[in-house]
């Protein structure tokens, strides 16, 4: 119990509301330091209960932990109770070295499936997967390769949540579009 308390003093890229546990925290952690020393670049994850009114920037938002941010940085915000997630910089050319979209899917896929996983379970697999893919595009870009990253794990329940949708989509239209039209010519 000690070293819970402990390790989340020395929390260096994780800043947390209670969203995500303990071990998923020491994967943020490990694979922000790696990320850290190899590519000089500073990946964060700030998984915040804050409300984030609409029309106000994360950039205003991220004011509030500028003192804990070192430079050059990139932070991943998580904001469920304003249904916000965001990716921002503090330089426009190594942000645009990052492939936002692809670091993104892995957290919404995950948290927003419909499925019997706790919500804790999906934060929890969600963030470290997008962070995950977050230090691997940094390192990535800057010609390093990271040993703590989670190789491509993510990538098959991407897979399956994007099969599922397909699949569900082309039952309903068969259902609901192209049955009647054979039901009607067999008349």
């Amino acid at each position: 119990m000690l070293s819970f308390f402990f390790n989340l003093l020395n929390a260096n890229f994780l800043f947390n509301d209670h969203l995500v546990s303990p071990k998923a925290a020491d994967y943020i952690e490990k694979m922000g330091n790696e990320l850290s020393s190899k590519a000089a670049v500073n990946a964060y994850l700030i998984a915040t209960n804050d409300k984030i009114e609409r029309g106000v920037s994360v950039y205003d938002y991220l004011k509030r932990y500028k003192e804990s941010l070192s430079e050059p940085y990139v932070v991943i915000v998580f904001a469920p109770n304003s249904m916000r997630i965001h990716l921002v910089a503090s330089d426009k050319k190594l942000l645009e070295s990052i492939d936002k979209g692809k670091v993104l899917d892995y957290a919404i896929k995950v948290i927003a499936s419909k499925d019997s996983n706790s919500l804790q379970s999906k934060y929890d697999v969600g963030l470290v997967q997008a962070y995950s893919e977050l230090a691997d595009e940094i390192a990535n870009a800057k010609g390093k390769e990271l040993e703590s990253t989670i190789k491509d794990g993510g990538g098959w329940v991407l897979k399956i949540v994007n099969t599922l949708i397909i699949v569900g989509s082309l039952i309903v239209i068969w259902i609901y579009f192209i049955a009647p039209i054979f039901r009607k010519r067999g008349k």
